[in-house]
């Protein structure tokens, strides 16, 4: 019995020991309250709530849609999209954002044989 507790005991701390601490977007914040979303790496996508990835995701999804001039939301495209950032990002934490999106949207047009002007 006291061996199973102390392996018990054991899992425990090592699978606590291996979890990542998630930081609150709130934490990237500059003295004015803003964030700048061209400094902001994958690492720190990565690791944030996914409540904040979603919303950071959705205000780059507004950025480029903007620059596009397009007002439509397609919200499925939106969420693979997202996922697919997130899947760059974790296998390239040293890149930022803005990069990964970018990477991301490229291989997506290609897919689609979509030609940019």
């Amino acid at each position: 019995m006291r061996s199973r507790l102390l392996l018990s005991v054991t899992l425990l701390v090592a699978a606590m020991a291996s979890a990542k601490a998630q930081v609150p977007l709130s934490a990237y914040v500059d003295a004015n309250g803003f964030i700048d979303v061209q400094k902001l790496t994958c690492a720190q996508l990565a690791g944030t709530f996914q409540e904040d990835a979603d919303a950071l995701t959705a205000w780059y999804s507004g950025w480029y849609n903007g620059l596009a001039k397009k007002h439509f939301l397609d919200l499925r495209k939106g969420k693979l999209i997202e996922h697919e950032v997130i899947v760059y990002c974790k296998a390239n934490p040293e890149k930022l954002i803005i990069d990964a999106i970018a990477v991301v949207l490229k291989a997506e047009r290609e897919l689609m044989a979509i030609q940019v002007k």
